[in-house]
């Protein structure tokens, strides 16, 4: 059971990223027009659900009446599902959905401690890291991006995990974790998680685990986080002068 501060802190982030005055309403779709909008790249379209309530953000006023109407005719629970949603929309390119999943103080849940290293951002042993792992991996951790000190574990003198977190508005820590693929499934990436939210929390930051891969979500779950919805980034087809895709 989450409490009603989680989600009003949650809700007043992401109502910050639509970069336009937008409401959460139960049961509801709330679509603004905000060119400018962190929720998707520039030119798409961003969807957030959070519990039962949607938000989205247009780049300008023709496709948010397209996406309106698109979506006023989906379940709030369809509308960050890509292929849902392409049933309604002519969609060219999708990212996400990611999940989205949170913690604070009371829910926290630490994993057992083990001897944890804070390491600079930038040191080498953790470039090294991010070089053995797939480049797939290494993207979807984000941990390229963070901008807190990282926390990591080593086998000798390697690093195989390693967790830290990119300073978002709203005074939110986006928590990345790695761990070399040959080390998984030793509970490695919580406890360099552990750590990395302990540091959030102590300066009062708003943990927050976005992810696709169910692996990811399941380590998140382990640590107390809520999975309070989710994130769907689209971009229409191209249409030309007649109304046509191109």
């Amino acid at each position: 059971m989450i409490g009603d501060s989680l989600l009003q802190r949650v809700q007043r982030l992401w109502v910050g990223l639509a970069g336009t005055p937008v409401v959460f309403r139960d049961a509801a779709v709330e679509v603004v027009v905000s060119p400018h909008a962190l929720l998707c790249p520039p030119g798409w379209v961003g969807i957030v659900a959070l519990e039962d309530a949607v938000i989205a953000t247009a780049p300008d006023r023709d496709v948010a009446e397209t996406v309106r109407r698109a979506l006023n005719d989906l379940p709030t629970a369809a509308m960050t599902d890509p292929v849902r949603v392409r049933g309604m929309l002519p969609v060219d390119k999708t990212l996400g959905p990611a999940t989205l999943a949170y913690c604070d103080a009371a829910s926290f849940r630490p994993a057992d401690s083990t001897t944890v290293e804070m390491i600079p951002a930038d040191h080498a042993d953790l470039e090294t890291l991010l070089a053995r792992v797939p480049a797939d991996d290494a993207d979807e951790s984000g941990l390229a991006e963070i901008t807190s000190p990282a926390f990591v574990v080593r086998t000798a003198t390697e690093v195989t995990a390693a967790a830290g977190y990119r300073l978002w508005p709203g005074n939110t820590a986006q928590i990345s974790v790695l761990a070399a693929p040959a080390e998984r499934g030793r509970g490695l990436a919580r406890v360099v998680a552990t750590a990395a939210i302990t540091n959030a929390l102590q300066s009062d930051l708003l943990p927050q685990w976005r992810a696709r891969p169910e692996a990811s979500r399941r380590v998140a779950r382990a640590l107390g986080f809520h999975e309070l919805g989710s994130q769907l980034s689209i971009r229409l087809t191209p249409v030309d002068g007649h109304g046509e895709p191109s």
